[in-house]
């Protein structure tokens, strides 16, 4: 009798000793390694986006255990006692939980397809109508410009003397092409002009604005051609969330006492 007591009691004890056993990985010079470490770097790396497989575990276990080895080391030689370590440590506690502040208010002030769309309407309405294609010839002095005109007037080809004489690095050398634009694109003087021409006609007048005097010629027009809502959503998303973040910032400055 005394041996079957005896018994159920051990088995008991092992019964109760097997879980809070279960919970470690390991244990390193008498001290526990939790398996909530193994978990924490798992859940680190899924974060940044690296998978983590079965075949992995294995080497995050061996990691643990060998910070903990370290770790040890360190402490025994007295290693987190340093000013240098303390002040590293205070700054990777404000990290951290700076991380955590901004993505709890992501959590809670989350972008809305309603957000999204209403941004996209705006930059629809900013950035609708016409879009221009057009040449220009970027000379430093009027009578330059008074020349080139000239010299198209009796023949000269657009393209030829725009690689030729356009002060203008990025167009000049592809004959003066800026491809498609909406007026918005470039400075007033230079949309005024080109928004009054008609397909294949050149300004009749050189037209100054502060790069110099331009010969603009119009080449074509069409509606402005702009990307579906689903094209864009990622990228507005992203602004948005980046402006929300900026004023939640802001505010928060704003309200504090600084002496």
């Amino acid at each position: 009798m005394k041996h079957v007591i005896l018994s159920a009691v051990a088995a008991a004890i092992i019964s109760i000793a097997l879980p809070a056993a279960a919970q470690n990985v390991a244990v390193v010079n008498g001290k526990p390694v939790p398996k909530a470490r193994v978990d924490a770097l798992a859940a680190q790396l899924a974060k940044s986006g690296r998978p983590v497989t079965p075949e992995m575990q294995g080497q995050l276990k061996d990691e643990v255990i060998a910070r903990e080895v370290f770790m040890q080391e360190a402490q025994k030689r007295g290693l987190d006692a340093s000013d240098d370590f303390r002040n590293q440590m205070e700054l990777a506690r404000q990290t951290l939980l700076i991380r955590e502040l901004f993505a709890d208010f992501q959590k809670n002030n989350p972008v809305t397809d309603a957000d999204i769309k209403a941004e996209y309407d705006k930059f629809t309405s900013a950035n609708g109508g016409k879009e221009y294609r057009a040449r220009h010839i970027l000379v430093d002095k009027e009578d330059e410009a008074k020349a080139v005109i000239a010299s198209l007037k009796k023949g000269g080809k657009f393209d030829e003397i725009a690689k030729k004489q356009s002060k203008d690095p990025g167009s000049g050398a592809n004959g003066g092409d800026l491809d498609w634009a909406g007026p918005a694109s470039y400075v007033p003087e230079f949309s005024g002009a080109l928004v009054k021409l008609k397909k294949g006609q050149i300004t009749d007048s050189p037209v100054k604005t502060q790069f110099g005097w331009h010969v603009i010629r119009l080449d074509d027009m069409r509606e402005a051609q702009l990307p579906k809502l689903e094209e864009v959503k990622p990228q507005i998303a992203q602004q948005l969330l980046q402006q929300k973040l900026a004023k939640f910032q802001e505010d928060m400055r704003g309200k504090a006492k600084v002496e």
